[in-house]
C-alpha cells in the first residue's frame, strides 16, 4: 500500500543566505495533521526553513536533494496558501495599519495585507472572513483598525486571516513575540483549540513555554541541522536543551507545560 504524501518532506536540503549556509543538508518529514514544534535559538535556521516551505527561499540544486509539499515539488504559491496558513511577525508588521480587522482577514484571499481598490471580495469571501473572525471570538474586531488593537488582538486577527482558506495546517513563526503575559495565555488557548479541532500545527519558536500540550513531537534545530527529533518527553531534556542553546539550562514542568531556567 502506497504511503500517503507528507505535508512536508525535505531530503538533504541546503540553503545559502548571503554568505551563510543557513540549512545544511537538512532532512525532515512532517505528516498531514501532525502537531510539531521546531525549536531552536536565533540564527539556527528556523526563518530559512519557513521561507523554504513558503517558497521564498530555494535550496541548492543537488541530485540527492528535494523538497515536496503534499507530494508536489512545484506549487503555485497562491494555491499553496489554501493548504498551509501562515502567521508570522513579518506579516504582523505589514498589517499594522489603519486597515480594519475584517479587511485584513479578507486580504488573505488576495495575498495582500489589506483590501485595495482593485480588489473585489465576493459574498463567499465575506462569509468566510466573518466565519473566521467568529471562530476566534473576535467578531467585535471586524471594524477596528489594526493600529488600535492590542498585540494579542492583532495576532488573533492574523490567525483568522490564515483560516479563511480553510487550510490543513497552520504554521506559526515565533507567535508569542511582542505579546504580554495575557496575550501569551490567550494565544496558547487559541492554539490548543485549533489543534483540538483537527488542524495540523507547525510551531516554530525559541520559547519552550510556547509548546502546547497537543504538540506531540519536537525537532531541535541547531546551525541548520537537526540536533534531535522525536516525542516531546524524550527530546525535551535539560542536557539536550543545554546543548541546543549553548548555555547550561534546567528544564522543569508545570502541569502540561515546560519551562527553562538558565
Amino acid at each position: 500500500m502506497k504511503k500517503p504524501a507528507a505535508l512536508l518532506e525535505m531530503v538533504n536540503v541546503s540553503v545559502v543566505r548571503g554568505e551563510n549556509l543557513a540549512l545544511d543538508r537538512l532532512s525532515l518529514r512532517i505528516e498531514v495533521g501532525e502537531h510539531v514544534c521546531i525549536l531552536g535559538p536565533n540564527g539556527c535556521g528556523k526563518s530559512t526553513l519557513i521561507r523554504t516551505i513558503t517558497r521564498e527561499n530555494y535550496p541548492l540544486v543537488r541530485e540527492d536533494a528535494s523538497v515536496t509539499i503534499l507530494g508536489q515539488s512545484l506549487w503555485n504559491v497562491s494555491e499553496l496558501r489554501t493548504f498551509l496558513g501562515i502567521v508570522s511577525p513579518d506579516l504582523l508588521a505589514a498589517c499594522t495599519s489603519e486597515a480594519r480587522g475584517l479587511d485584513v482577514v479578507l486580504s488573505g484571499f488576495f495575498s495582500s495585507t489589506r483590501i485595495f481598490p482593485h480588489h473585489a471580495p465576493q459574498p463567499e469571501h465575506l462569509r468566510r472572513a466573518e466565519a473566521a473572525l467568529a471562530r476566534l471570538n473576535i467578531s467585535h474586531l471586524a471594524n477596528r483598525p489594526v493600529a488600535e488593537m492590542s498585540s494579542g488582538e492583532a495576532k488573533r486577527t492574523l490567525i483568522a486571516r490564515a483560516l479563511v482558506h480553510q487550510p490543513q495546517t497552520l504554521l506559526f513563526d515565533e507567535p508569542g513575540n511582542a505579546l504580554d503575559i495575557a496575550g501569551q495565555v490567550g494565544l496558547r488557548d487559541t492554539l490548543r483549540k485549533l489543534a483540538q479541532s483537527g488542524l495540523g500545527i507547525l510551531l516554530v519558536t525559541h520559547h519552550v513555554a510556547e509548546i502546547i500540550p497537543e504538540i506531540e513531537r519536537v525537532v531541535l534545530l541547531q546551525r541548520g541541522k537537526v540536533l534531535a527529533d522525536g516525542a516531546k518527553e524524550k527530546v525535551l531534556t535539560s542536557a539536550q536543551l543545554s546543548t541546543l542553546f549553548g548555555v547550561p539550562v534546567k528544564l522543569f514542568r508545570d502541569g502540561e507545560y515546560f519551562h527553562l531556567h538558565a
